[in-house]
């Protein structure tokens, strides 16, 4: 007797593993881009925090210099009462300029160089300047004490 060959199948099995093995494939690739994406984003934001951190410490370091000069440096003191508050010695002599009047060049220059304080880091983005035009708190007038400066007679003028 002979033996009868198999008869072949139509509905083989292949096919269907073949298609999910590549739809699995495709989703781990998917996965593992989302994964890189946000892998790249978190260490973006971590230097950006390092970043702000640095910042933090160089104005923190700033600050504390500054506070250390104000508790023991009376000549920032006393410029810093001339300059702010208006503020002079008894024997000093006071000129008032009309409004409008043009200032003497020395005195135009910034504020930072004529106070000679310590300038912020280099990158450090301080907060907002104060407005140009003075508050009506900015004419109360406010006791520094600084020895041997007396206030000037007439509101304090404004600063800057």
């Amino acid at each position: 007797m002979t033996r009868a060959e198999a008869p072949v199948r139509t509905d083989s099995f292949r096919p269907v593993l073949g298609a999910a093995v590549v739809l699995f494939l495709a989703l781990l690739a998917i996965a593992a881009l989302k994964s890189y994406r946000d892998l790249a984003s978190a260490r973006a934001h971590q230097h950006m925090l390092e970043r702000q951190i640095q910042q933090t410490v160089a104005r923190s370091e700033w600050l504390r210099l500054r506070i250390e000069r104000l508790h023991h440096d009376p000549g920032m003191l006393e410029r810093l009462a001339r300059e702010d508050l208006g503020m002079v010695r008894p024997n000093d002599v006071v000129i008032e300029l009309p409004d409008g009047a043009v200032a003497p060049a020395a005195s135009r220059a910034p504020k930072a160089v004529t106070a000679g304080l310590i300038s912020p880091p280099a990158g450090f983005v301080g907060p907002p300047a104060p407005p140009a035009s003075p508050s009506p708190a900015a004419s109360v007038p406010v006791s520094v004490p600084v020895p041997g400066l007396v206030p000037v007679s007439g509101p304090p003028r404004p600063p800057g």
